[in-house]
Order: structure tokens, then C-alpha cells, then sequence
């Protein structure tokens, strides 16, 4: 992939500023630009950010509906109802539920959760899962990280006499359910002041006004955390404000003290005795959560995160990774078939969507497939498969385009859709493909800017290898944790040279071990470039190249600095 680079050099404010704010901070300038540039101008807004304080979380009771939705669970424990915590198959869902479920059973044991099964019910409130409710005397739904849309089923819900409290965190449509109350800051008439949090966000806040409420200590909530990092994590949304906040202290929960399930998941999947960031959870810990879902049933997530023997968790943990390799191997195939599909698609080359189906693509990995697509052609993509007469989907998005509305503008030929700015599902009849093809181009065609089609990397700055130090990888460190919104920073240097000790590594040979040496000094540098193997014959052939990178830790090396390297590409005097 040929990157763009992205460099906005600093202003004369901006530098004066950055040296300013630098040394109240005892900071590099450069550090105190990338605090700059994400709207951080004092001492004490940096202090803040660099410090996260759970004190300063917001109050839950902000949030439209939370003073009815405390009020209903309390007189449902009080009248001892039967109270069912329902939630999406996906990790934000698994986690949500783990939350919601470990937090009451420790007050309450009238209770139990329910995870719909993908291929048997589909997505958010089923009629099985109202059986289900109905048939074991619940008179309480709590739903997690879906049910914004479920009017027809929610309404049956209430003649049977069964309520429900929605916690979600997808764009709602102008009518919502009858439920007696609904969590969702994305409300248009809800003024709680943070619109990002997750689906298990959602969740943590209203066990924090449940506990407020109850004269519960909020310590008891702590333990919780990590299903919170865990979720805001895998499920992409902005780590700023109070996202910030939850993730900081889940990710120092999740590795100090983990509830048993996740760390059975850590130990598996080799993270043990490292310290985890949110790249560990994107990579390994969510698509293991995410595996039970896809493959077979998403409750036997919930089934290994609630556990409290470590035992028992870890041989589930065993199983989801099973589950997780076979997920790999559909997840490649079909990736593979896609690809040949767009490669043949010589004729729409110039579209600035994809929209792919093939009738036999496992339902549960066409949102992997759609990502992967999404990576590789930087185009707004819906991967599809049929199930009867109707086509399901996923849709992921490019930055800074909300791909929710460009299927919203299509509402009309939809059975259902759902998400948010960078992912939806939707069900469509198998027969409307075409027509809805051509129209979600259209919209994305009038919508999209040119930028945002083509692969980019925002530089943050420009370092000589000297500058790149143990002291400024360990101030970076107090950025993290990263995700959208704020990402981990992108250096690069020019005109460097292989050392001559480079190589290519890795099973199929498709990664780069890298020692090099810049042009303006002789501080020798490693890096590690990953599925960029096609570099290495110049690399060796003693030419000089320019590289973007992150800065990283040497996890074998604790005392090394490492660069992550994100794109190779020759000096412009060698070009």
C-alpha cells in the first residue's frame, strides 16, 4: 500500500507555544506540540490528561432517563422480579452483560442473562429471547448495546408484561421503543455531555447511578473497569473525555487485577506477564471474545467472563480459542474470494464505495471481511450474505466518514439497519442488491472528500534518530491509551540507510527486521516492519529511504527503544 504523508509543520504560535508548555511540563517541544494539537493548552489540562482521574468521571444522572431506569430495578429487586441482562453478541455486548450481570448478582440473586444466538435470532431483541423471558417469569429486561431499534418486539414485550431499560450507544431513529427508560446519550433531547460512550460504557454509568442511588461505594464498581477498556478498545470509539477516563483505569485493572475469564483469555493468547495496552485487546483479547459469536454461540463468552473459577475459565478460554483459529481460516478464505471479486471489478475502479454478496459467506465474519476491505482498497465497504430471501450485512467506514447515514439514505429499501459513524449492519431483500448498490454509491459519491480515499498518515513530526531517546519513548508512554481521536503518534525520518544487518523474517517471510542508521548522525537504530517484505531488495541495496513510524518498547529488550514501522519509501534524491 502507497501511503500519503500528512505533515502540517508547526506555526510560529504553535512553536512558541509548544516551548512554553514544554518546559512547565519538563517535556520535549515535540511532546508538548502533539498536546497542543489535541486542544491541550495548560498546565493543568495536560496534568488531567496525562492523569485520568475517576473523580472526574460524570455524574450518570446527566443522562435522560437514568433517574427512571434506577427507580425501576430498585422496585424490581424490592418486589423480587425475575430481571434478565440481554446483550449484543459482539465483545461491547459479552462485556456489557459480564458487567451489568457481576455487579447486581452481588446484591441480587433473582437474575440471569440471555445472548441471542447470531444465526438462530439475529441481532438485538429476538422473539426467542422473549420466549425465553416470558417462559421463566421475567418481569425486567436490561438490554446492552442494542434494542434502540426494536419497537415491534419491545412493544410485545409489554403486553406480555414484561419491561425493559435500553443501553445502547447507536444512532436512534426519530421513534423509539416503548421502553421504560432508554439510556442512550446519542438522543436527540439527552444532554449528557460526552455522545462516545460504548455500549458497556452505557452500562457502567447506569451501575453507577444504581450504586449512587444505594449508598453503594463506588470502589465496588473498580473491578469492573476492565470490561470497560476491553470495549472501548474493540469497539473503536473515541478515547477523549470520559472514555479516556474508563479506559485508562480498565487497562490498569486489566493488568493488575483481571476478573478471572479475561485473565484465563490473556494467558492463552500470550499476554501474560506484559503490560497490555489497547492494541493487545484490538488484536488478541477482543477477537478471541468476539470468536464464540461468530462460530457458534456469543453466551459462552459471557459463560467464561462471569466465571469465578480459574480452572473451568481457562479450559473455556481454551475452546474460544479454537473457535478463534477456525474464525481465522473462514475470515482468510473469505477475504481472499472478496479480493478477487474487486480485482474483477475492473469497471467500478473508479468508485469511491464497495458493496460485495456472495450467498455462502459465513454470516458471522462478513464484518472482518468488511474491515479487511475497508484496510486494504480505503473505500466505504458492506460485505453481505444471504439468508433466505434477505441479504445481512456489515458496513465498516474510512476516517472522518459516517457510513450510517449513507445507508440511512437508503432506508427505504432496508428491513433493518443499525450503528453508528464507522459500522452498521443492515438486512436488505436478496433482490435489492443492485438497486441499493447503486444507491449507497451515489450517496457516498456526493458525500465523501477526496482525502479520505486514499491511504494517508498524519506526521507529527520530523526526528533525527538522535532525538529518539528512552526518556521520549517513556513521555510518550503518558499518551496511551490510544485509539480514535487519539492516536498513537506517527514520527518520521529521512534519509536513512540499512546498517547492514537487515532482514527478512517471519513464517512466510513477510516481515522486515531492521537495523538502520539516519544520514545526520551514527545513532543506529531497530525497527520491525511488518507485511512489508517487498522493501527489503532496496533496503539492502544501500540506498537511501525515508520511514514513518511509532516509537515504541522493545518487549523482549525493556531497555531498548524500538520503532514500529509503518511505511518505507525511497529518498526523494534516490527516487
Amino acid at each position: 500500500m502507497q501511503f500519503k504523508w500528512n505533515y502540517e509543520p508547526p506555526t510560529p504560535e504553535e512553536k512558541e507555544a509548544a516551548k512554553e508548555l514544554g518546559e512547565k511540563l519538563s517535556i520535549s517541544p515535540i511532546l508538548a506540540r502533539l498536546l497542543i494539537r489535541r486542544g491541550i493548552h495548560t498546565e493543568s489540562a495536560a496534568k488531567r490528561f496525562f492523569r485520568p482521574q475517576l473523580a472526574d468521571l460524570i455524574n450518570p444522572f446527566l443522562m435522560k432517563d437514568m433517574d427512571v431506569a434506577v427507580d425501576r430495578l430498585n422496585d424490581a429487586m424490592g418486589r423480587k422480579e425475575r430481571i434478565l441482562v440481554y446483550g449484543d453478541y459482539d465483545v461491547d455486548g459479552c462485556t456489557a452483560v459480564a458487567l451489568v450481570y457481576k455487579f447486581l448478582q452481588q446484591f441480587y440473586s433473582n437474575i440471569d442473562y440471555y445472548i441471542p444466538d447470531r444465526y438462530d435470532e439475529g441481532y438485538g431483541v429476538s422473539m426467542k429471547g422473549l420466549e425465553y423471558a416470558a417462559e421463566t417469569g421475567v418481569k425486567l429486561i436490561i438490554i446492552l448495546d442494542c434494542g434502540i431499534k426494536a419497537i415491534e418486539e419491545i412493544t410485545i414485550a409489554k403486553e406480555l408484561g414484561i419491561d425493559f431499560i435500553i443501553c445502547d450507544h447507536h444512532v436512534p431513529d426519530d421513534v423509539v421503543p416503548p421502553a421504560v427508560a432508554i439510556l442512550n446519550p446519542k438522543r436527540s433531547d439527552d444532554r449528557y455531555p460526552f455522545k462516545h460512550l460504548c455500549g458497556c460504557g452505557v452500562g457502567f454509568k447506569f451501575m453507577q447511578a444504581f450504586a449512587k442511588n444505594n449508598g453503594i461505594p463506588f470502589s465496588r464498581l473498580i473491578p469492573l473497569l476492565d470490561f470497560c477498556a476491553v470495549s472501548i478498545a474493540a469497539d473503536l470509539v473515541p478515547v477523549t473525555d470520559e472514555n479516556r477516563i474508563l479506559a485508562y483505569h480498565g487497562l490498569k485493572q486489566l493488568n493488575q487485577s483481571p476478573s478471572i475469564g479475561l485473565k484465563s483469555i490473556i494467558d492463552i493468547c500470550g499476554l501474560s506477564g506484559r503490560e497490555i495496552a489497547m492494541s493487545d485487546i484490538i488484536f488478541k483479547i477482543g477477537p478471541r471474545i468476539n470468536a464464540s459469536g461468530r462460530i457458534e454461540k456469543g453466551k459462552e463468552t459471557v459463560d467464561l467472563l462471569v466465571e469465578r473459577d480459574y480452572n473451568v475459565a481457562l479450559r473455556a478460554a481454551r475452546h474460544i480459542d479454537e473457535y478463534n483459529d477456525q474464525r481465522k481460516d473462514i475470515d482468510k478464505q473469505m477475504t481472499e474470494e472478496a479480493n478477487h471479486i474487486v480485482e474483477k471489478l475492473e469497471s467500478q475502479s473508479h468508485l469511491s464505495s464497495i458493496v460485495l454478496y456472495d450467498e455462502n459467506w459465513k454470516k458471522g465474519v462478513i464484518g472482518i471481511v468488511a474491515s479487511r476491505l475497508t484496510e486494504i482498497y480505503t473505500r466505504p465497504t458492506v460485505v453481505l450474505t444471504r439468508d433466505g430471501d434477505y441479504a445481512t450485512g456489515s458496513a465498516r467506514s474510512v476516517t472522518g466518514f459516517d457510513i450510517y447515514s449513507a445507508i440511512k439514505s437508503c432506508s427505504d429499501l432496508l428491513v433493518n439497519f443499525g450503528g453508528h459513524t464507522y459500522a452498521a449492519g443492515l438486512t436488505i431483500r436478496w433482490d435489492d442488491i443492485q438497486v441499493f448498490r447503486k444507491r449507497f454509491q451515489q450517496y457516498v459519491e456526493h458525500h465523501i472528500q477526496p482525502q479520505q480515499i486514499e491511504p494517508l498518515l498524519d506526521i507529527e513530526a520530523f526526528l533525527d534518530f538522535k532525538e529518539i531517546t528512552k526518556r521520549l519513548q517513556n513521555d510518550l508512554k503518558r499518551f496511551a491509551p490510544f485509539g480514535p481521536e487519539n492516536e498513537k503518534p506517527i514520527f518520521a525520518t529521512t534519509g536513512v540507510y540499512d546498517y547492514g544487518t537487515s532482514k527478512v523474517v517471519g513464517r512466510e517471510q513477510e516481515h522486515i527486521k531492521l537495523e538502520l542508521v539516519d544520514s545526520k548522525s551514527s545513532t543506529v537504530m531497530n525497527g520491525i516492519a511488518f507485511g512489508q517484505s517487498a522493501a527489503a531488495r532496496y533496503i539492502k541495496s544501500k540506498r537511501s529511504f525515508d520511514i514513518a513510524y511509532s516509537i515504541e518498547e522493545n518487549i523482549f529488550k525493556r531497555s531498548q527503544v524500538q520503532l514500529l514501522i509503518e511505511d518505507i519509501r525511497p529518498s526523494e534524491e534516490e527516487a
